[in-house]
């Protein structure tokens, strides 16, 4: 069984640094969200996940387009505020998928397998998120190239999918959890 990310951290200070990470994953979105609401126009209706998504030039300079000075200040400003973002959701959904696989999971060395593996792959989610970002940065400052957001439209769809299998993961095991105590 592979260990897990957090082997340096010990055990009985899981809980607490998820709670930590939480509160402090809750905090960065709602910054992302109120700095997103400069971001909504008709070219970019879902405001930065339309840019991540953009995959060309020409869409993601239409989107550049439709924002004035201000938004484009709240983009620069949601891909730094995203940098802190990244490690903090990573943490909180990687701990969280230890923390499940230890409570839930204890006996199915598959589920605690699974766990340990997800919780790996949001440190894979992050680095995706960093490479797009970086990505998106590019396109932000100037850049006249197809690649930028290609590599962020790579890179996002891949994160999302982690993040949302680690998110899974973890919902499945408090669903256990109440039917455990429910019974």
């Amino acid at each position: 069984m592979p260990a897990h990310p957090f082997k340096w951290l010990p055990s009985q200070r899981h809980k607490m640094a998820f709670v930590v990470l939480l509160i402090t994953t809750g905090i960065a979105m709602a910054g992302l969200q109120v700095l997103d609401g400069y971001l909504k126009t008709d070219a970019a209706p879902r405001g930065i996940v339309s840019f991540e998504f953009a995959g060309s030039l020409s869409n993601a300079t239409a989107m550049l387009a439709s924002w004035d000075s201000q938004a484009r200040i709240a983009a620069g400003l949601s891909l730094g505020l995203d940098y802190l973002f990244l490690f903090v959701y990573a943490g909180a959904i990687g701990l969280g998928c230890v923390l499940t696989a230890k409570s839930r999971f204890q006996r199915a060395p598959i589920g605690m397998t699974i766990g340990h593996a997800l919780a790996w792959g949001q440190l894979g989610a992050a680095l995706l998120d960093a490479v797009e970002n970086y990505g998106l940065a590019r396109v932000l400052l100037g850049a006249q190239t197809d690649l930028w957001p290609l590599v962020a439209f790579w890179c996002a769809g891949p994160k999302f999918v982690i993040v949302a299998l680690g998110l899974a993961y973890v919902l499945i095991g408090f669903i256990v959890l109440i039917r455990w105590k429910i019974q």
